[in-house]
């Protein structure tokens, strides 16, 4: 598969371009960016070219991977599924839910497949515990507490805007609704949303199958907090999500196959742009509950 890379900072520094530079079923064709000099260096660094010229870029390649903010990242997703590239998106799929139906609508119109990266739903054991856990009906309520140290270390990723304004909420949240919408069945209803210190955010849902959970995310959690934990109680015990051997480089490398897989068979994933949509409503219902902080 043909692949551009649209984005040029940390995450597609660290992950994207090594993992399709890397991989056996993927060609890296190109790099677009918002900033010029850093495109071209990022793909002089990975043997291939730059393209000033984003459409350029879609007209030669079979799909384009996204390592860029969710607000931009949406309508050049859209432009792209519309050009005919498969898509392989980052979380969130988008900043607002309009934003997030205009992808969804722009890959069914043009038949192409997607699949948003959510590192947990593409290390084997983590996803092999969610399809495990998932066979079963009778939990009873969930806790997910995915606490990032981004705005409280050197972390590269400390000065994102988007991060700043967004916080935990919509950075992490999407990585602890992947693990428990699977398990515990869709969200029925967001029930409450609070802040915490900084920019953490506690949110209740309600599940479709009838159990609750409850979420704290943050990116400002102290160095020696910082961690992801989800834990599910029901009629058989206690069940927590294991710790993954793997990074986000090799998880991103089967996201890489999981696309190529979609487009090969015209069989949606699970972790699709639909899904992603879905994470989008839910987060938005969350923030929409939160009380200005003036208050």
């Amino acid at each position: 598969m043909r692949i551009g890379l649209l984005g040029t900072g940390p995450w597609a520094s660290m992950v994207h371009a090594p993992a399709l530079s890397g991989h056996e079923k993927a060609e890296l064709v190109g790099v677009w960016g918002r900033r010029a000099e850093a495109a071209a260096e990022l793909a002089e660094r990975h043997g291939t070219r730059a393209y000033d010229d984003v459409d350029a870029l879609f007209a030669e390649v079979d799909a384009v991977a996204v390592a860029l903010p969710p607000d931009v990242q949406a309508p050049l997703a859209e432009r792209a599924a519309r050009a005919g590239c498969h898509l392989l998106l980052d979380k969130p799929l988008a900043a607002t839910v309009p934003q997030g139906r205009a992808v969804v609508d722009a890959v069914r119109d043009a038949g192409v497949a997607s699949v948003v990266f959510l590192t947990t739903r593409f290390q084997p054991e983590t996803e092999a515990w969610i399809t495990e856990q998932a066979g079963r009906a009778d939990w009873f309520t969930a806790r997910a507490d995915w606490l990032g140290a981004v705005f409280t270390t050197d972390s590269p990723f400390s000065a994102s805007p988007w991060r700043r304004e967004k916080g935990g909420l919509w950075d992490v949240g999407p990585h602890a609704l992947s693990v428990l919408l699977p398990v515990l069945g869709d969200v029925r209803r967001v029930a409450a949303a609070a802040h915490g210190p900084g920019d953490t955010t506690h949110v209740i849902l309600e599940h479709a199958g009838g159990a609750s959970s409850t979420l704290t995310l943050s990116l400002t959690a102290p160095p020696g907090a910082a961690g992801a934990t989800v834990e599910l109680r029901g009629a058989a015990g206690v069940s927590a999500l294991p710790e993954s051997a793997e990074g986000a480089l090799a998880a991103f490398g089967r996201a890489v196959d999981a696309l190529i897989g979609a487009a090969r068979t015209g069989r949606p994933h699970a972790c699709d742009a639909v899904f992603g949509l879905r994470l989008t409503e839910i987060l938005a219902a969350a923030h929409a509950l939160l009380p200005d902080r003036a208050d």
